[in-house]
Formats: structure tokens, sequence, C-alpha cells
């Protein structure tokens, strides 16, 4: 029931999002605007409250399950994308992380609580894709869309990006055990509080403005990045898990956060840099439909 709710409640946000739109109050201009908004300042503090507040422990099992599923995926799309259509790097880029990159962030936490119990689970997934996958994807979409001019800019930008700043800020308070002063912590939760709205509304105001499901042209691209995040992804990390030795409760949790959606903040990435747009907008429509009986199929087989 809660996972059904969890799903439910993202769904209705969207809905709004949509219906603002419907009714004019959301154009394309403050469609992105709000996508701004929820990139430069509520969800850097979203990164900072979460990550800060989660225990780490030992998981290198964990950690290695979550990579491999998260890089056969990656690597997958970009072979059978350039070979079949011949994308370039920004569109090529932006499909492979649709089809690799999971909201961790949002559901994962809530179904890693309602799910398995333990929202630790979550935290490797969480961190290679904040630290790693992130940064370096915002550096080639930088490069090739010509904010950035060199390897020096680039880096100074990924230095500089507030989501990568917040990820890296929230993990030393999870290392060192740090907690920032009260008068930090409440404007931080209160901004927190708005990101995942703001990600949401946005894309669904996106979604009224934008071509049906279908009819963008990108089916093709779609299609594979959407087999490939709910399908091969959580059986390349169950593969993997079970290869590695994971106890039952970790196991599902790993299988569970592979099977999860394709996070928004990708359509807020393809939206900031005006590349693959329509393919993020469909893959994460797509995915966030299907996961609830994947999902839930998960659970009835591992837990």
């Amino acid at each position: 029931m809660d996972l059904l709710i969890g799903f439910t409640t993202i769904l209705v946000v969207i809905a709004a999002g949509a219906g603002l739109a419907h009714a004019g109050v959301l154009d394309r201009r403050s469609q992105r605007t709000l996508g701004e908004i929820a990139f430069f300042v509520a969800s850097p503090a979203l990164m900072v409250v979460t990550i800060s507040q989660v225990h780490l422990q030992a998981a290198a099992a964990n950690l290695v399950a979550s990579t491999v599923s998260l890089g056969a995926c990656f690597a997958a799309y970009v072979v059978v994308a350039r070979l079949r259509w011949g994308l370039s790097t920004g569109p090529l880029l932006i499909g492979a992380l649709t089809s690799s990159y999971v909201n961790a962030g949002n559901l994962g936490i809530a179904m890693a609580a309602y799910v398995v119990g333990d929202i630790t689970v979550v935290v490797p997934t969480l961190l290679v894709q904040m630290l790693v996958v992130q940064p370096a994807a915002l550096i080639v979409l930088d490069r090739i869309t010509g904010r950035g001019e060199g390897v020096g800019q680039a880096l100074r930008r990924l230095v500089t990006n507030p989501l990568t700043i917040a990820a890296v800020v929230g993990l030393v308070l999870a290392l060192t055990g740090w907690r920032l002063p009260a008068a930090v912590v409440s404007p931080l939760e209160m901004l927190a509080g708005a990101a995942i709205p703001l990600m949401l509304m946005s894309y669904g105001a996106a979604l009224r403005l934008s071509p049906p499901l279908g009819r963008a042209g990108h089916n093709g691209e779609v299609l594979v990045a959407s087999v490939l995040k709910l399908v091969v992804m959580p059986v390349v990390a169950w593969s993997v898990g079970l290869a590695l030795g994971l106890d039952d409760r970790v196991l599902l949790g790993v299988v569970i956060t592979a099977a999860l959606p394709t996070a928004q903040n990708i359509f807020l990435h393809a939206t900031r840099y005006r590349v693959g747009e329509d393919v993020a907008r469909e893959t994460i429509l797509v995915t966030t439909l299907a996961s609830l009986p994947v999902a839930l199929l998960v659970a009835v087989l591992l837990g």
C-alpha cells in the first residue's frame, strides 16, 4: 500500500503541473523557470539534507552491484543507439542516462524505507550517480553545448555545479557526523521540500506543452531505454548481487533500486542543455508508469 501511495503521489503532482499548463498558468518559459529553480536552489538543498542524514556503512558489494548494473545499461544503450540511429554525443548521452540513472534521491529512499525497511541500501547508487555519473555527464554536456571552453572551464563548472557541491557537502557531513546549525538546517529543509514538487510540476507542464507520447519521432530510443531501465538493469543487479553473496534484505534493496524509474532530473538536464528532451520526457513517463508493477513483482519474488 505504501508503495502504491508513493507512485500515486508522484503522478498527482505531475498531473498538477500538466493542469497548470493546460489552464495557461504555465507556458514554456515558466516551465523552464521551474526547472532552473529546482536545479540551482531546491535540489542542492535536498541533496545536502538527504545524504547528510544517512548513516553510511560498509557496503562494498552493494556498491559493485549497483555500479555494474548502471554501467551495463548505460553502455548497452550507447552501443545500440550509435549503431541503429547514429546519434550524436548529446542525444546519445541523455538517452544512455535515461536507461540507467534511477530515481534514487526521491522514490528510491521512500521505497527502501517502505519495502526494504532500510534506507541505507539505496545510498551507494545515490552517491555513484551524484558524485560520479552526474558530474561526468555535466562536463560533457557543458563541452558539447558550448557552455564550456576547454578542460579548465569544464572542471570549473564541475566544481561549481550546485548539485555536485551539495552531494559532496552531504557526504562529508555523513562521514564525519558533523551537524549543521539549526539556523542553516531549517531553511535547507524548507527549500529541500520544494525540490520534488518543482521538478515534477515542471515535468508535468512539459508533458502538456509537448507532442503526445509517441509522436515526437523517438519511439525506438524510448523503447530501448525503457527496456534497459526496467528489465535489464534489475536482472543485472540481481545477478551481480547474488554472485557477491548479498543477504536477502540487501539484495532486495539493490534490485528494487535498479527497478526504479528514470530520475526526473535527467529531464531537468535535458531541458537546461536543450538536448534529448523528447527522449528524456517520454522515457521518464513510460518508466514511471511501468515501474510500479515491476517493483511489486521484485518485492514478491525477493521479499
